[in-house]
């Protein structure tokens, strides 16, 4: 049977404070802003469904146990803890705190590190880290509180960027990612054979990048590289080489005016087809036609 992650609203019932910021419930992406003063406390926290940034605005000695194994810290301002996502917890502390918590759901940090490499990503694992000083985390979730308690104009951007930062700074130094593909890949035979379909298919529309990396189920960014690896050309490069092997062929079986063999290739005109034609194969198409 699965265990039950909280959420970050129901984690009051297990470590009762008092509220002092709270993130809107729409518009932030997913990610969660929860500021608390908590008394002294020793609790047990269940799996959390979030990654969880915890930064002290006011700390002390925090004692924390994970799957049996206990770490002591003294975090003051400037500094976080940071806990994984789906392990319960204990937390033992002797004076009053204040804290900022931000939770980052998990497709927040694999989207990150995606991006970063460039690889399909498996899983990823915050490190158990009762103090970590880090001012550039501490920082940035302060930023993402200030926003949760004054907002403002762009108030959606800046969340955006903000918890696309902290993702990017958790994965470079405080994450373990396991990967799904090697590096270097390049598109799966499936996908390639799809993008060359639609191309060869599509050759006499307006074919863009977007859409081919939509038919490979890519982002755009990342199409283009995986492209490349696969075929050693870009996407551009090798539409335009299809065009003309098109023309070619065209030239050479039909009698079809040329500005009609530009049209049914997906040039513009018969000026945009000699041009690319000499380009790529040494002359113009109606000389490649009469030495045929």
């Amino acid at each position: 049977m699965t265990e039950l992650l909280i959420r970050p609203d129901e984690l009051p019932s297990w470590l009762p404070g008092t509220l002092t910021v709270r993130s809107p419930e729409r518009g932030w992406g997913g990610v969660t802003v929860r500021g608390y003063r908590f008394g002294a406390s020793d609790v047990e926290v269940p799996p959390l469904r979030d990654h969880v940034v915890v930064a002290y605005r006011r700390g002390t000695t925090i004692r924390r146990g994970v799957g049996g194994i206990w770490t002591t810290g003294t975090p003051g301002s400037g500094a976080v803890s940071l806990l994984t996502r789906a392990v319960a917890s204990r937390w033992v502390w002797p004076d009053d705190i204040e804290v900022v918590h931000v939770y980052l759901p998990a497709d927040v940090l694999a989207r990150a590190c995606r991006d970063m490499y460039d690889r399909d990503v498996r899983d990823v694992t915050l490190r158990d880290e009762v103090q970590a000083d880090d001012p550039a985390i501490h920082r940035t979730a302060l930023m993402l509180a200030q926003e949760a308690e004054l907002g403002g104009p762009g108030c959606g951007l800046l969340v955006d960027a903000l918890a696309c930062q902290l993702a990017v700074l958790l994965v470079r130094a405080h994450a373990d990612v396991v990967f799904d593909e090697p590096a270097g890949a390049g598109l799966t035979s499936a996908q390639e054979r799809a993008v060359r379909d639609h191309v060869e298919e599509h050759l006499h529309e307006r074919i863009t990048l977007d859409y081919l990396a939509t038919v490979a189920g890519l982002s755009r960014c990342r199409f283009l590289r995986r492209f490349r690896r696969s075929t050693g050309t870009s996407p551009h490069d090798f539409v335009l080489d299809r065009r003309v092997a098109r023309a070619q062929v065209l030239a050479r079986r039909t009698g079809m005016p040329l500005s009609e063999i530009a049209l049914r290739c997906g040039f513009a005109d018969q000026s945009h087809l000699t041009r690319v034609f000499r380009a790529r194969v040494g002359m113009p198409p109606g000389r490649f036609r009469a030495c045929g």
